[in-house]
C-alpha cells in the first residue's frame, strides 16, 4: 500500500512541477482555504505561539499574521515542487544572494564556513547557492533531518542535491565534516539551526520571544572545533515567489568566541529576521515544547534512577 501511496504521490508531483509558477500559485490560494479554514492544519499551535511572541498585538494583529503565514506555508508547499528539476535560470531569478564576497574572503583566509539559517520561507531554495560559489577547495553543503519513508527521502535528497550542494543527514554531520579536513578541503554548510534540542542535549537555555528557551549548541561546537567562520542568512521575500538572502558575516573563527556567544547572537538575528516579517517563519513548529520544569523533572528522575541503580550494586556485593 505505501509503495502504491509513493507512485501515485511522485505522478502528481511530477504533473504539478510541469506547471508554470505563477499556475501553481493560483492553486496555493485555492489551497489556502481548506488547510485554513476546513482542516485547520495546527491553527491551535501557531495561535498559541504567535499570541505568546507578540503580546504587544491585539488579537486582530494576530489573527491577520496567522492568514499570511498560512498563505506563506501554502505557497512554500507548491514552490518545493517547483523547485524539483528547476533550471539554473529560473532558480537564479528566484532565488538571489547578497554578500557572497563574505564567503569568498573567509574562505580565501583558510578558513571554513558555517552559515546559520532558520525555518524561513524558502530555505530549501539556499541549496542553489552552489551555483554562485563555485570552488575547487571547497564542500558546500547542507544539514538535513532524514525523512522516515527512505523512498521520499532519497527523492527530497535529490532535489537539495542538484545543483551540486550536499544533503548531509544530522546524524552524520561531525564525521563528514572531519573527512573534509582529512581531504584537505574547506566547507561551507547551512545549519538550520532554530531546532528543538533533545533532552540530552540540552545545555542551554535563552530568552527566545518571552520564553525561556532550550537551544541547539551543536552548531557552534562544530564550527568552534574546525575554526569556522560564522554568518547569518537573513531572508527577505521581496515579492511573491521571489527570494533574497543577505549574507551577515558576525565572526571570523569561532574558536576565539566565549561559549555560547554564537547561539546567542545567532538568536538574536533570528528574532530580528523574525519580527521584520513574521508570516515567514514555521509557526507550526512546537518550538516551545521543552520546559525547564520538565527537564528539571528528567534530571531528577535520571538522578534518582542512578542512585537505585547504585545502592543495588552495593547490596549484590
Amino acid at each position: 500500500m505505501k509503495s502504491v501511496m509513493y507512485y501515485i504521490a511522485v505522478a502528481a508531483l511530477f504533473v504539478l512541477n510541469k506547471l508554470p509558477m505563477a499556475v501553481l500559485h493560483f492553486l496555493s490560494t485555492l489551497l489556502y482555504y481548506p488547510v485554513y479554514y476546513i482542516a485547520g492544519y495546527r491553527r491551535k499551535v501557531v495561535r498559541e505561539n504567535l499570541v505568546k511572541s507578540f503580546p504587544e498585538k491585539s488579537i486582530e494583529e494576530i489573527k491577520s499574521i496567522e492568514k499570511k503565514f498560512y498563505r506563506s506555508l501554502c505557497d512554500y508547499f507548491v514552490e518545493m515542487i517547483k523547485y524539483y528539476g528547476m533550471s539554473e535560470e529560473k532558480i537564479r531569478k528566484y532565488m538571489r544572494f547578497e554578500g557572497l564576497e563574505h564567503f569568498q574572503a573567509a574562505l580565501d583566509k583558510g578558513h571554513s564556513c558555517v552559515l546559520y539559517m532558520g525555518h524561513i520561507f524558502n530555505w530549501e531554495y539556499v541549496t542553489s547557492l552552489t551555483l554562485h560559489l563555485k570552488r575547487d577547495d571547497t564542500v558546500v553543503g547542507a544539514i538535513y533531518h532524514p525523512l522516515e519513508n527512505e523512498r521520499f527521502d532519497a527523492l527530497v535528497k535529490k532535489m537539495r542535491e542538484q545543483y551540486g550542494a550536499e544533503a548531509i543527514s544530522m546524524a552524520n554531520t561531525l564525521r563528514r565534516i572531519m573527512q573534509i579536513g582529512k581531504d584537505e578541503k574547506k566547507y561551507l554548510i547551512g545549519f538550520i539551526a532554530d531546532q528543538v534540542p533533545t533532552w540530552e542535549s540540552i545545555n542551554h537555555w535563552l530568552d527566545f520571544f518571552h520564553r525561556d528557551t532550550p537551544v541547539f549548541t551543536g552548531t557552534e561546537k562544530i564550527a568552534s572545533r574546525t575554526h569556522a567562520a560564522l554568518f547569518y542568512a537573513r531572508m527577505e521575500r521581496v515579492k511573491r515567489g521571489y527570494y533574497v538572502i543577505h549574507i551577515e558575516p558576525f565572526a571570523q573563527d569561532a574558536a576565539l568566541l566565549p561559549e555560547f556567544e554564537a547561539t546567542n547572537t545567532y538568536y538574536r538575528l533570528l528574532t530580528e529576521n523574525i519580527r521584520q516579517t513574521p508570516e515567514l517563519w514555521l509557526w507550526t513548529h512546537k518550538r516551545w515544547k521543552r520546559t525547564r520544569e520538565g527537564y528539571a523533572r528528567r534530571e531528577a528522575k535520571r538522578i534518582e534512577d542512578r542512585r537505585k541503580l547504585a545502592e543495588k550494586a552495593r547490596n549484590n556485593v
